[in-house]
Parts: structure tokens; sequence; C-alpha cells
């Protein structure tokens, strides 16, 4: 009883927590019949979350968690959103998304060449009026943000810097919505697969199946980091959420342990593999549905060698969760 009263009351401050509307329809839940039959007898029913379909900048897991981040933001009193990402991020064109949407202004530092010409996401950040900065590494765009929030703050604005992914445990909570929306349309899969990166998408899946009662197991399939260290990183998102909702870190699922399969990163991010290209084209080929080659290809491609290796029984429901993303 103790228990259930504590969830709930949890339950209570995740849906009590601010949003912005960014994205105000639920996205649909496919049956994969198709690619259920060529992957053979043993293959257990498929669903997948369509949130490649969400109806605000593009789509995309970003969107879910930039919903509740942006509202931490103008809460603030901020009129400039920073945030970071390789050239092609799915992130920085959401944020740069939300910003236009709420008058803001958007400053991306994003790492790698620029391009000789704008296309992709990089194009659409241009069309949403985002500044970009370049920078050459990874390791140069936490410390390039932090000048440029100084630089905004000395010109009399107010800057708020989303870190990368949108993965602090606000936008973990922002997703961890996403959980709810599905278990209101009474859809309870036995495992959820999807492609994990900065932690908060993953975060916020465990934290709903917990809140909402669904035992589902979660596969997180990773796109670039080690196993060990994005684990890491989730239960760490985890233990603040709990902080943050006032709950106890098992009763938002921390207990449960947190499933990282890191097989499919190949030789780095962005890098197609032999198993993401295979994945990719025989979704497309048997269900019409696009998979991005950065994340959803790799974590479609984890999901199929589960499949293929008789992790998954037959007689289970397996949702893929579609985080949407660049798909060209």
């Amino acid at each position: 009883m103790e228990y259930s009263s504590r969830m709930a009351t949890a339950f209570a401050a995740l849906m009590a927590t601010p949003t912005v509307p960014l994205a105000q329809h639920a996205t649909p839940v496919d049956r994969l019949a198709r690619l259920r039959a060529a992957l053979g007898p043993s293959c257990p029913e498929l669903l997948m979350k369509r949130d490649d379909l969400l109806s605000f900048g593009g789509g995309g897991n970003k969107v879910r968690k930039l919903q509740t981040v942006a509202r931490q933001a103008t809460a603030a009193g901020a009129d400039t959103l920073i945030t970071c990402g390789g050239v092609q991020s799915n992130h920085a064109r959401a944020t740069a998304a939300a910003a236009a949407a709420l008058g803001l202004r958007a400053v991306l530092v994003l790492n790698g060449t620029p391009p000789a010409e704008a296309t992709g996401n990089y194009k659409l950040d241009r069309l949403f009026g985002a500044e970009v900065h370049f920078v050459p590494t990874r390791e140069d765009r936490a410390p390039t943000m932090t000048i440029i929030a100084d630089q905004v703050r000395a010109g009399g604005g107010k800057p708020f810097v989303v870190p990368l992914g949108a993965s602090t445990p606000t936008g973990a909570m922002g997703f961890a919505r996403g959980v709810v929306e599905l278990s209101a349309a009474a859809v309870r899969p036995d495992a959820i697969v999807h492609a994990s990166s900065s932690g908060g998408t993953q975060a916020g899946m465990i934290a709903g199946c917990a809140l909402v009662g669904l035992r589902a197991s979660v596969l997180g399939v990773s796109a670039d980091d080690p196993a060990t260290s994005l684990a890491q990183t989730i239960r760490d998102l985890l233990a603040a959420m709990a902080s943050q909702l006032g709950a106890k870190p098992e009763t938002i699922g921390l207990d449960r342990g947190v499933d990282v399969d890191d097989t499919q990163v190949g030789e780095g991010y962005g890098v197609p593999t032999p198993a993401s290209i295979e994945a990719r084209e025989l979704v497309a080929r048997t269900e019409g549905i696009v998979l991005d080659q950065t994340y959803t290809s790799k974590a479609m491609a984890g999901l199929i060698g589960r499949v293929r290796a008789g992790r998954f029984d037959k007689n289970q429901t397996v949702l893929f969760w579609h985080t949407g993303g660049l798909t060209t």
C-alpha cells in the first residue's frame, strides 16, 4: 500500500511537470506484420511507436524532452536557447524549431566541418532561424556554449543552455510522459527496444514504465557510447529524476536494472554497419517505414539480432520505439 501511494504521488508529480505544447497529438502504434513474417516463425509480435511522426519540427524523441526543458527555460525568463550536437544533429534541429515557435533566439554549437552546402538537419537549422557556430571536436562544444552564454548575458540577454540531447532530469520526465501516452492507448508490450545515446530517452522510458505499472523490459541500443558508461549516465538521471519528483529511486524503476546493448556501434557514431544497413532496408521493404542511419537503423539491427538469436519468446510482444531522425 505504501509503495502504491509513493507511485501515485510520483506519477502526479510527473504529470504536473510544466510543459510547452509543441506536439499536441499522440503518435500511432503500428503492427509490423510483414517484418515479423520476414523474420520467421520464432519472431514475437512486433509493434512500432511512431515518434518519427510527432507533429512538430520534424518529429523525434527530442521533441518530447524539449516540451519540458523549453518550459523550464521560459519560466526562467530566457530569451536565448543554446545547445550543441553534430552537424546533422536531430536535437539541434528540434531545439531550433522550439525556439522559433516560442519566439526565442537559438544558438547552436555544432562539431564538425561546415558543409559546403546546407543539407538535411543543418539546412533546417538555418530555416528555423538558428545562429550556428562550428567547433572542431565534441570536447569543444561545452566550453563554447559557456562562452556564448556569457556573451549573451554581457549583451543584456538571458541565455538558457540545453545540454546535449536535452538529457536532463527534466528532459527525461518529458519523455516519461510519452510512456503514459502509450499506456493510455492500452499498449502493454513485454519488451521495448529503442536507440539510446545521451541517456535521457532511456531514463524517461524506464521511469515511465515504472509509474504506469508496465513491467516491460527496456533495451537501449547504443549509437555511440560503451554500455557501461551509458548505463551509468542513465542510472544517474534516474536518481536525479527521483529527487526532482520527490520519489525513491526504486519507485521510478532504478531497481529494475539498466540494459544497454553496445554491439551495434560498429566504427562509431553515424557510421552504418552491415547489420544496420540490412535492418534499414528490411523495414523499408516490408513496412514502407524509413529508419535513420545514425540511431534507429542500429537499434532495429539490435532487435533483429536478438530475434534471430532466440532472445525473445515468439508469444511475446516487442515494441520498437521509433525515435525519429534524419531519413536521407
